[in-house]
């Protein structure tokens, strides 16, 4: 999808993080890339910078699950995934947009990374407008002014776009006629 899905700053890590497992718009089927992301170290490193340390697919696949899960929630529960990946608070960097306070996994690993961006985006309000569409399931990042988007995209921003929306609206209006 486009830019208008993309999470500001590190949270966009964790949104591609998210979209190793997607519905692609030719097959609807169910696909996950995570394996194949975990074995390519050179892709890892290009699509997931500064995500360094071990990578366990069995760790990074529960993460995901509980993550996606967690999507478009304020105050998710992520106790279960903070006692098998505990973080130390450190002072963060000055850049814009980033959390005074750093959250960094006390082992090295990836799923302690990422997991260390979610409660920086939790402590800066913003994990709530990190959402799954309800029909491809791709995970955006909600840019509207009031948080209400729904939809990956109204319509399709490139040949590998969706647009949901549209065909959502265009079914109901089907049904009701």
């Amino acid at each position: 999808m486009g830019a208008r899905s993309e999470a500001p700053n590190s949270l966009e890590q964790v949104r591609t993080f998210l979209n190793t497992w997607r519905i692609p718009n030719d097959t609807r089927v169910a696909t996950d890339l995570l394996a194949e992301l975990i074995e390519d170290d050179a892709r890892w490193s290009a699509e997931l910078p500064g995500m360094t340390g071990s990578r366990s697919l069995p760790e990074l696949t529960s993460l995901r699950e509980e993550l996606r899960g967690a999507l478009g929630q304020a105050r998710p529960d992520l106790g279960a995934a903070l006692r098998r990946h505990p973080l130390i608070a450190l002072v963060g960097s000055e850049a814009e947009g980033e959390p005074p306070i750093a959250h960094l996994p006390v082992d090295d690993n990836a799923a302690g990374r990422i997991l260390g961006i979610v409660v920086d985006a939790l402590a800066l309000g913003r994990w709530d407008r990190l959402k799954a569409c309800p029909d491809c399931q791709w995970v955006f990042y909600d840019h509207s002014r009031n948080g209400s988007r729904t939809w990956c995209a109204m319509y399709a921003e490139s040949p590998q776009g969706r647009a949901c929306g549209s065909i959502a609206k265009m079914r109901a209006y089907r049904a009701r006629k």
